[in-house]
């Protein structure tokens, strides 16, 4: 099968380099609608859903193959391979921006800059490193989610989105939550909350860019600061903008930072 039939590949733009937007755990491309269209005038835009996701081939999805966010990164490369990128922009929000991550690392001349919005290169607690949550919380995150998908998605997607006084914004991401298989989506999700990308960071050559928001119980100031310190030149701002999906919350100054850097 085509990867761009598998990954629901939509290129839209006018522009001889490419920005590739890329979106995190229970959503789909759709999560970056109010960001990618203000790139199309300048650049070739590039949005997918990740095997599993949105309207990506449900039949493609591997549990062994995505046993790992190594699996997401080959894809990832793989469609870069098919679109001739090189020297392409990447933007990746949440685990996304592990996987664009060990994708730049796997193929170094596929990405010239990389933007990162609230990534988390391990989101456990570790000796000597804080990630926000302890075991006991992600066993119990991931047991709730097994149990009862709807009810974990609608209780807890307001809370990562976290803007209390725009409820319009939780209930979209709850939508987009219980749109997506309830077993892919309870894989997906250890996946994601129990990787550990630290050893990977150092290896980046692409020019980075981390963008935090104030209030992000998934991804504190302090995971970002350490993606930071961890990517050789990178730097993060901090955006005017609180919880974790700022690419919904506050597109404008995603934009606006996106632009400053590229």
């Amino acid at each position: 099968m085509s990867v761009i039939r598998r990954n629901n590949v939509v290129v839209k733009g006018n522009g001889k380099r490419a920005i590739v937007f890329s979106h995190g755990f229970g959503c789909d491309q759709a999560m970056w609608r109010l960001v990618s269209p203000s790139f199309e005038d300048d650049f070739t835009t590039v949005l997918f859903d990740h095997v599993g996701a949105g309207k990506s081939d449900l039949n493609a999805y591997d549990a062994d193959k995505y046993s790992s966010l190594a699996g997401y990164a080959d894809d990832l490369a793989e469609i870069g391979e098919e679109l001739g990128l090189q020297n392409a922009v990447f933007v990746g929000h949440s685990v996304s921006a592990m996987i664009g991550v060990l994708a730049s690392v796997k193929a170094p001349s596929l990405f010239g800059d990389l933007v990162l919005v609230g990534p988390s290169a391990r989101y456990i607690d570790d000796d000597g490193y804080h990630g926000g949550f302890a075991q006991d919380d992600i066993d119990e995150l991931l047991a709730s989610l097994g149990d009862n998908h709807m009810g974990w998605s609608s209780a807890m997607a307001p809370v990562i989105m976290g803007n209390a006084d725009r409820p319009e914004l939780g209930e979209e991401l709850v939508d987009s939550f219980c749109r997506t298989d309830p077993d892919i989506a309870r894989r997906f999700a250890k996946v994601t909350f129990t990787s550990d990308n630290r050893s990977d960071l150092p290896h980046v050559k692409a020019r980075t860019l981390i963008l935090q928001c104030r209030d992000d119980i998934i991804a504190s100031e302090e995971v970002g600061e350490y993606v930071r310190d961890h990517i050789p030149g990178s730097r993060m701002v901090l955006l005017d903008a609180t919880g974790h999906c700022p690419n919904l919350s506050a597109p404008g100054e995603v934009v606006a930072a996106i632009r400053e850097f590229v």
